[in-house]
């Protein structure tokens, strides 16, 4: 069960869920920075996880006996405690997925191969993430559609006065509400209204989103598809969430096929299960999304606002702390507005992949690379960066560590 004593936000006690953090890497105390790939998990979780497999291990939907018929329901709970999350009209429109680079593939074969023809345009923004950027291009390549990059400022930031031109003529946009490799974050309804005024279907990439601030469908009314993944939300990996409009998911056709998303199968002929199910071929990720289930629960066991207000004012003391170290030059906004606390940068005169070797061997943990961004970097003439991503349970003690450790790292390259 969920600590009940957590319902106040107290930073002690929410790393205290974390069994992880009690541990020590490379003999120190781990500083996990590296949030935006994945989040820690708290005991609830794993906990929860083992129990089902433990315990109430059977297949969902096709028992007529006990133990499935309890999977079942905790399984189908999980999709009311989602379509809760987002604030959704029902639950049948949510779709359980890999991820959310499955949940993007399902749309793009599913939705836009059987809907859009030949000449269409697509179009995705420079910041996307691979996932959201990959299968566009290949099916536009496949099915002779027009693929369109729309460009961004040296902060990431779209030009809204500009928008509306540049998507005359696109039928399907393809946007994130958050940048994985900036932090840059986007006026989604804003985007999904012109999308909305000009008949343009919106595909939201909501995975790096999802963690800092709340994602309520009513925020951004008129959206036809979002998707995100559990795992960046203090859940398993290998599961994720496709929400999509109901006539955008009735337009769908299924393109995996085999048990629980049929209706049924004749000589020549099969026809459809219902909603949600006909996208949720084969045996499900049981275990995953009812461990995802405990991660939302464990999400409402405190007052999301109080741990919303500690990360920003701990990504608003990183962008202070980062700037002031010699050398560091930041990758993406300069200020706190429009942005959440994933910062990438580059220290001059040391390689991205040797500053994060040395941050590791004092157990601070920063992703390096191209962040699955390389369109971005390309255009921003970069190989690569760090990033260090902040979540709810970091601490200002993972702060300094990051600043002291940068600084080290300067003087035993640079000496």
């Amino acid at each position: 069960m969920v600590d009940k004593q957590i319902k106040d936000f107290s930073i002690e006690r929410i790393r205290g869920q974390f069994p992880i953090f009690k541990e020590k890497v490379c003999g120190q105390p781990l500083a996990y920075l590296d949030s935006g790939a994945t989040s820690q998990k708290p005991k609830t979780v794993t906990q929860r996880i083992s129990n089902y497999y433990g315990f109430e291990n059977a297949n969902v939907h096709r028992g007529a006996y006990y133990l499935s018929e309890v999977a079942t329901k905790n399984y189908e709970d999980v999709r009311n405690k989602v379509s809760k999350f987002i604030n959704a009209p029902g639950a049948d429109q949510v779709i359980f997925t890999k991820g959310t680079t499955d949940s993007i593939n399902i749309v793009a074969h599913a939705w836009a191969e059987s809907q859009l023809k030949n000449g269409d345009t697509v179009a995705v923004s420079r910041v996307e993430h691979h996932s959201n950027f990959v299968p566009w291009q290949s099916l536009a390549k496949k099915n002779g559609w027009n693929f369109k990059i729309i460009e961004v400022d040296t902060n990431g930031r779209l030009d809204l006065s500009t928008l509306e031109k540049e998507l005359e003529g696109v039928s399907l946009f393809a946007m994130t509400q958050m940048s994985n490799a900036l932090g840059t974050i986007y006026p989604i309804q804003e985007i999904v209204d012109i999308c909305s005024r000009n008949r343009i279907v919106s595909v939201i990439d909501c995975a790096q989103s999802v963690p800092h601030f709340e994602l309520n469908l009513e925020d951004i009314s008129g959206v036809d598809f979002i998707s995100f993944s559990a795992h960046k939300v203090c859940g398993p990996t290998g599961v994720g969430v496709l929400w999509g409009k109901r006539d955008r998911l009735e337009e769908m056709q299924p393109f995996i096929f085999g048990g629980d998303m049929i209706s049924d199968v004749g000589d020549i002929d099969t026809t459809w299960n219902q909603l949600p199910w006909r996208f949720e071929a084969g045996t499900p990720n049981i275990a995953g999304v009812i461990g995802f289930g405990a991660a939302l629960d464990f999400l409402e066991s405190f007052d999301r606002m109080q741990a919303k207000a500690h990360e920003r004012n701990l990504g608003l003391k990183a962008l202070d702390s980062l700037l002031g170290v010699e050398g560091l030059k930041l990758v993406g906004p300069t200020d706190y507005v429009d942005r959440g606390p994933v910062f990438s940068f580059i220290l001059k005169g040391v390689h991205s992949f040797d500053l994060a070797t040395f941050l590791d061997r004092s157990g601070i943990c920063v992703r390096a690379g191209h962040h699955c961004a390389q369109p971005l970097l390309k255009k921003l003439d970069l190989d690569s960066t760090c990033r260090a991503s902040f979540a709810f349970y970091n601490n200002a003690e993972d702060l300094d560590r990051l600043v002291s450790g940068l600084n080290e790292a300067r003087r035993y390259f640079l000496k």
